[in-house]
């Protein structure tokens, strides 16, 4: 069961890394719809870098969760 569970922790963190680079991705090709939207025109600045963040956040978290997979395996 243990051994299950570090698998998935594995298979977790590399669906995290490669959403994120999803996000990262697809940003550049919904900005100029949420542009359009004058409701958030104003606010396009405060989208931009709530999207980045979650992309780094996505990124980052995946990319501990497999470096610490392997760290544990080492041992």
């Amino acid at each position: 069961m243990n051994n299950n569970r570090k698998n998935f922790q594995l298979i977790w963190g590399w669906a995290l890394v490669i959403i994120g680079v999803a996000v990262f991705i697809r940003i550049p090709q919904v900005l100029p719809k949420i542009e359009q939207i004058k409701l958030y025109a104003s606010t396009i600045p405060y989208i931009k870098f709530c999207l980045y963040i979650l992309g780094i956040l996505l990124v980052t978290g995946g990319s501990k969760k497999i470096f610490d997979h392997y760290k544990k395996e080492k041992r």
